[in-house]
């Protein structure tokens, strides 16, 4: 039985999409006033990818230019969620784990702690790891063995459970641990995973505590 998760916050805790406005509404009004280099089509195909991909990928890939991004990044680094947000429908069976749970999310710091924060959930947890993309080229995988080192937790009794396949999934099964891949629009159809759902529904069951 699984008695320790480490366990992804962007959708995979709550979705962005439902909270688009709360979360992303103060980057888009920057984005906005800044000549990004691309067309109106490429912009909008950028903001849905914003939903899912970290900023900075998302600029590189359809080629924001420099200052637009530089002027973002400002913002993102002292940006905070200041309006409640909803957790998905699925929550409960994170919540109702037993046992030890960790969030660990990549992404700015401030804007990280304020989503848990105005989610409410810090209670859940009994520890939110910060990846800051700003200070370092740590990834999941450093969290995870910080984490497992600091608390001297069993590889053996963790589950990883998250949405990102080339991260935290990837990076999970890379330490031996079990790994949990929620894939609601199956993107992710051959990514190794030791377990994998459209929702969560059988979280309980791959733990062992069905």
């Amino acid at each position: 039985m699984k008695k320790i998760f480490f366990v992804d916050l962007d959708n995979t805790i709550y979705f962005t999409k439902p909270n688009e406005q709360q979360l992303m509404g103060g980057l888009y009004a920057v984005l906005e006033n800044q000549d990004l280099g691309i067309s109106v089509d490429e912009y909008q195909m950028a903001k849905t990818e914003m939903l899912k991909t970290p900023f900075q990928k998302v600029a590189a890939k359809y080629g924001f230019k420099q200052t637009a991004i530089d002027n973002a990044v400002k913002y993102l680094v002292t940006g905070e969620v200041t309006e409640p947000l909803s957790t998905s429908e699925d929550y409960h069976y994170i919540k109702n784990l037993i046992g030890r749970k960790f969030i660990v999310t990549a992404g700015f710091l401030r804007k990280q702690t304020t989503k848990v924060k105005m989610l409410g959930i810090s209670d859940d947890f009994e520890e939110l790891y910060v990846v800051d993309v700003t200070t370092s080229n740590q990834t999941k995988k450093d969290a995870f063995e910080a984490l497992i080192k600091k608390h001297k937790l069993n590889p053996e009794e963790i589950l990883v459970i998250g949405d990102d396949a080339e991260s935290e999934i990837k990076y999970g099964l890379e330490l031996g641990l079990s790994t949990f891949l929620l894939d609601p629009e199956n993107l992710h159809p051959n990514a190794k995973t030791t377990f994998r759902g459209k929702d969560l529904s059988e979280l309980h069951k791959a733990a062992g505590q069905a």
